[in-house]
């Protein structure tokens, strides 16, 4: 990476230097150490999730769950297995926990996976 010089430095400083975009701007304000840095961009939530939970432990399902739920997305499709402890589990919790304040409906895709719609977050300014 280049070194800026004290003529560089100048030329940033000139009421006619504007970064094009927020990368140069980023690496400008870091080579110059200012003290405010350019946060980062927002990362999109995707508006539908595919979460596969399969080789999770009830722990580990119960906590991707509530990111899910919690991250804004409008729905989901939740792959407990046709089989097991998370297959029962998972109706009750969307009923019955914390969860549920968090969605609006779900139903069963399959033996083995839901379709969940989830209360969008309202953003206010």
């Amino acid at each position: 990476m280049k070194q800026l010089s004290d003529d560089d430095i100048l030329q940033m400083a000139g009421v006619e230097y504007t970064p094009d975009d927020t990368a140069t701007q980023r690496t400008v304000r870091t080579e110059l150490k200012l003290s405010k840095r350019i946060p980062p961009a927002p990362q999109l939530t995707p508006e539908h999730i595919v979460l596969d939970l399969h080789n999770k432990t009830v722990e580990q399902a119960w906590a991707d769950i509530m990111a899910v739920a919690t991250s804004g997305a409008k729905s989901a499709n939740i792959i407990t297995g046709a089989s097991g402890v998370l297959r029962q589990l998972f109706p009750q919790w969307a009923r019955e926990s914390v969860l549920s304040p968090h969605i609006v409906d779900f139903r069963p895709i399959n033996n083995g996976s839901f379709f969940v719609r989830f209360h969008h977050k309202k953003t206010g300014k």
